[in-house]
């Protein structure tokens, strides 16, 4: 890498970032033909999302989810005759270390594209830099709306975002459980305002407003003081927009105290991993997923979307079950394959996002079909609500 080159780039970059909330994304027309990170044989990605640390769960989930379609892909001859080579680093889910990685996969890896981001606060940090580099980035565990208003052409989202998630829990609360106080307890960053902003908007559908707010500091487990002012306004049901630990232990303090009200999460909680460490506390307690069941519904004949992801799975990753969040990183691989095969063997940014934008009622196995276009950057629109019946995770019909 030419020094200069580096050093212009992050004197840009610091620029970019005084002004971040004023930056605007960029036009179509503007993307150019960039071919970084394809060579005759291969096609470099890269990752930067949590490995290890509070939220490691949850990047290590995605990762081996995506990784398994992937390396099928690869064993298949690749896509026309090019491997896919994802390189994945730790940034423990902290904005700053994303940054730092991202930095790295774009200067010093010159990856084609990025893939698989966890989380609001890292996503959101990275965003100057995605636009600067016209790089694609495909399949955030995320549903930010900073991320998806105003329409950013490099950024793919594929899962449903948390306004839709807050929106059916808070349907589900007032028009089937009749409830009208409703708290929300929140991580203090982004991806919480995001969370209590979809939830508040829910909720002035029904001309209510949350009882009580409380909220706790990304990377701690100080829920007292949150829980202390919830408990004050006894609401009858509580959307919680965090991670597992912070959010098992409200729970867990909640239960103890003798206040049991309908908890809800959103996705981004690693609903597997959140039930694990409830254990019986975790009886009754809601998730909104934005994929289907990753396990075998005994009602119901597995879709072929998960049916692969399990096996898959379990063929490059025998130790390791199931979770939503592993199949949410299987379909992003999905995607992320199908629009390198659209974009065909002249491999370009500007042919991928085309690709990408064309996929319309495209299938992936889960019944629920796949759109984009040049107006909405999301795929999925579906939200599924899972409530946890003794230890395990069960679809509300």
């Amino acid at each position: 890498m030419n020094p200069g080159r580096y050093v212009t780039f992050l004197l840009l970059f610091c620029c970019m970032s005084a002004c971040f909330s004023c930056t605007a994304p960029p036009r179509t027309d503007l993307v150019s033909d960039n071919s970084s990170g394809v060579t005759t044989d291969e096609i470099r990605i890269g990752s930067s999302l949590a490995l290890k640390g509070h939220a490691g769960y949850l990047g290590t989930q995605m990762l081996q989810g995506a990784r398994s379609y992937i390396l099928h892909i690869n064993n298949q001859g690749g896509i026309h005759g090019r491997k896919i080579r994802l390189t994945a680093l730790d940034d423990g889910y902290d904005p700053t270390r994303c940054l730092y990685n991202t930095q790295k996969l774009i200067l010093e890896e010159e990856v084609f594209a990025l893939f698989c981001y966890v989380g609001t606060p890292t996503t959101v940090r990275i965003i100057p830099l995605v636009n600067e580099a016209k790089i694609p980035l495909v399949g955030m565990f995320t549903g930010a709306n900073r991320l998806r208003s105003p329409v950013n052409p490099f950024l793919i989202n594929i899962r449903a975002s948390y306004y839709q998630e807050t929106r059916a829990a808070v349907d589900y609360m007032v028009q089937t459980k009749g409830f009208d106080r409703v708290a929300v307890f929140y991580q203090y960053d982004e991806y919480g305002f995001d969370g209590l902003r979809g939830t508040e908007l829910a909720l002035k559908k029904y001309g209510l407003i949350p009882v009580a707010k409380g909220s706790y500091v990304r990377g701690t487990l100080d829920v007292e003081a949150g829980l202390e002012k919830i408990l004050a306004s006894s609401p009858q049901a509580v959307v919680m927009i965090g991670t597992y630990d912070p959010c098992a232990k409200f729970i867990l303090l909640a239960r103890r105290s003798g206040f049991s009200p309908l908890f809800h999460n959103v996705s981004f909680v690693g609903s597997k991993e959140l039930a694990r460490r409830l254990g019986h506390d975790g009886e009754g307690v809601i998730v909104s997923q934005v994929v289907p069941l990753p396990t075998l519904d005994t009602k119901n004949p597995l879709l072929p979307g998960v049916a692969e992801y399990i096996r898959l799975l379990a063929s490059h990753y025998p130790d390791t079950r199931p979770s939503f969040v592993g199949l949410e990183g299987y379909l992003n691989a999905r995607i992320l394959c199908e629009g390198l095969k659209r974009a065909g063997r002249n491999l370009t940014r500007k042919q991928f996002l085309q690709a990408i934008a064309s996929i319309d009622d495209y299938d992936p196995g889960i019944q629920n079909p796949v759109s984009f276009g040049t107006r909405e950057y999301q795929g999925l629109n579906h939200v599924y609500l899972t409530v946890i019946k003794d230890g395990d995770l069960v679809l509300i019909k």
